[in-house]
């Protein structure tokens, strides 16, 4: 873990968990070693910084992700350069040899790799879109876990407002990349919970949805 991910987590945890009411649940799921690749629902800028705070500081986190949409969140950029772990994804080119060489290099070195399969935001809570197989890819190239992480509570933001993670047992990367992406959309539509907005925060609250 460098000094720039010691720092930057000692500073924002503290601020997120004043800002919402966190339900972390299924720790026990994520392989104690590296590598495996994590994938989680995409609803909101929250979305990262949930994974970071949801899992243990080792193995480091790298998260795959389109530059241009981060620079234009100009904290969550600076936090991004600040600690490191990202990968960058140019989603113009599909297949990108380098992208695969980071991704591996990253695992082979006992790192864990974050995505959101959907490749975007979705529009509605407890929804899935269809998963792109990128993650499957790199799971069963390198023969390590997908470890399936529900977020609830991410879309619409307000003070204190509840948020939930829910980390699911990680499934074996087996040999076909089709089988993974069908079994992990299985394993995540299963985990995600019903949602139910709260009554009462949104009016009276301040709307954080689109702080960064």
């Amino acid at each position: 873990m460098t000094p720039a991910f010691r720092l930057a987590r000692l500073a924002i945890e503290p601020l997120l968990r004043l800002l919402f009411r966190w339900h972390v649940s299924g720790r026990e799921n994520i392989p104690p070693t590296g590598p495996f690749v994590a994938i989680a629902n995409h609803l909101n800028w929250l979305d990262p910084f949930a994974i970071v705070l949801a899992f243990p500081n080792e193995p480091k986190i790298h998260f795959l992700g389109n530059p241009e949409g981060l620079v234009r969140q100009r904290v969550q950029w600076r936090v991004v350069r600040a600690v490191g772990g990202y990968i960058a994804v140019d989603p113009n080119h599909h297949g990108d040899q380098a992208l695969y060489h980071y991704v591996d290099l990253c695992l082979e070195r006992g790192g864990a790799v974050a995505l959101f399969p959907e490749a975007h935001c979705g529009h509605v809570e407890a929804n899935l879109e269809p998963f792109h197989k990128g993650f499957a890819h790199f799971a069963v190239k390198n023969q390590v876990p997908v470890v399936p992480v529900a977020l609830s509570g991410t879309k619409d933001l307000w003070l204190r407002k509840p948020v939930r993670v829910l980390i699911g047992e990680p499934i074996p990367p087996g040999a076909d990349v089709d089988k993974l992406v069908r079994e992990a959309e299985h394993r995540m539509a299963d985990l995600l919970p019903p949602y139910s907005e709260p009554a009462g925060p949104r009016l009276l609250q301040q709307r954080l949805t689109h702080l960064f």
